[in-house]
């Protein structure tokens, strides 16, 4: 289960669901015939049914709006109601779309550069991520004994400090900066840009072992880059938002919202998930490895969403992609298919992207933190559009503190 995204009961009976909402029965039932409330038969039954707890939920805080309008704008920003409009992505009903495109759709059919694009509304054969080649910065960062995200952190740093351009925040500049952005971290990677091969290309063919084929790696890793590229207001969205709100340059939102991507709740999740990946030595290990979690009381990371009570779609969607793409026999995919199977049998709770993400950097034999910089990459096409949709607003975010102190 995924600290910023806890897993939840999917359903609840007739009486739970009226329990939570405060009302009878009979009311239950007239919020069902009006759709707001989506409910099941049980065991064929008519008269035995259950209810959404996504939609019990919903509800729930519409009526606190109505009663209490102080009180619902405390609990807005933990997984509350809306707060920003946007047009970039769509979770529902269990999928992701982005601008009304389905991001698994669009991850077996797109390239990352063409869905950076439709994010950020423009025509991806404008976009220019190699622009920012630089040969003494590659040698800098290669001699730095830092993690990835950091490496990205220093590379965003210098080309902010280098661009007379920074702080204008027309669409087509911020685009253009976007392009750089993204570009200067996959060569933070170590990997060589050019322009003529995507960047999961190249990528690939700067991490990629095991023996894996550079078109199998590429394939995967763009996979993974589409499916990271955004996810609606999360925490790392709302930081570059409210970055971008103060008139901040496009490279001060991206490094804030890579700050905020780091933590054990967000991306940083992924070095959870490495843990529980290596405890399980072996396919056979996997029940003894799960079972002693659950019997201290730990958390299983990379199970579980609640925006996702049937599973994480872009978490099967990947792993569906290694299954179908690496031979059957590879160990690593062994033990990552036991562990999917073991904590379904024991807790029904499905991978999210974090598992799938360490998953396939253990399989490509990709490097130690590749996992959170696929994360970060991928993520960074959102953040650029969240800046493009916060600059176009011209509002500041500026929420209001409910004072509790003497």
């Amino acid at each position: 289960m995924t600290p910023d995204s806890p897993s939840m009961s999917k359903y609840l009976s007739a009486q739970d669901a009226a329990n939570a909402l405060g009302v009878k029965t009979a009311t239950l039932y007239a919020y069902v015939s009006r759709g707001l409330i989506r409910s099941e038969q049980v065991g064929g039954s008519i008269r035995n049914r259950r209810y959404h707890a996504e939609d019990v939920q919903r509800q729930k805080q519409k009526q606190e709006q109505r009663r209490n309008p102080a009180s619902a704008a405390t609990h807005a920003l933990h997984w509350g109601s809306p707060v920003l409009e946007s047009a970039l992505t769509l979770i529902a009903d269990g999928r992701l779309l982005y601008r009304g495109q389905d991001a698994i759709a669009l991850s077996r059919s797109h390239t990352f550069e063409q869905v950076a694009a439709l994010l950020w509304d423009t025509d991806a054969n404008k976009l220019d991520f190699a622009e920012d080649k630089n040969t003494a910065l590659s040698v800098l960062l290669r001699d730095l004994p830092l993690p990835l995200i950091a490496k990205f952190q220093t590379a965003l740093t210098w080309a902010a400090v280098g661009n007379p351009t920074a702080y204008d925040i027309r669409p087509a500049n911020v685009i253009r900066i976007g392009g750089r952005i993204i570009g200067l971290m996959v060569q933070a990677t170590d990997a060589t840009l050019n322009a003529k091969v995507t960047l999961a290309q190249t990528l690939a063919t700067a991490w990629a072992s095991n023996d894996v084929s550079i078109e199998v790696a590429s394939t995967l890793i763009n996979t993974a880059l589409i499916l990271c590229a955004d996810h609606e207001l999360n925490t790392s969205a709302f930081t570059a938002r409210c970055v971008a709100s103060t008139g901040a340059s496009a490279y001060g939102a991206v490094l804030a919202g890579l700050a905020a991507l780091q933590g054990p709740k967000h991306g940083g999740h992924t070095a959870q998930v490495q843990a529980l990946l290596n405890e399980v030595t072996t396919p056979a290990h996997a029940t003894h490895a799960i079972n002693a979690r659950l019997q201290r009381g730990e958390t299983l990371p990379g199970f579980g969403h609640l925006l996702y009570p049937d599973g994480d779609p872009r978490g099967a969607a990947l792993l569906a992609q290694l299954a179908q793409t690496l031979p059957n026999n590879n160990p690593v995919l062994k033990r990552v298919q036991a562990i999917v199977s073991t904590v379904a049998t024991f807790t029904g709770d499905r991978p999210t992207i974090d598992f799938a993400l360490v998953a396939l950097a253990d399989t490509l034999g990709l490097p130690q933190d590749a996992a959170l910089a696929l994360f970060a990459i991928g993520r960074t096409a959102g953040w650029v559009g969240h800046v493009l949709e916060q600059y176009a607003s011209g509002e500041m975010i500026r929420p209001r503190a409910k004072y509790v102190g003497v």
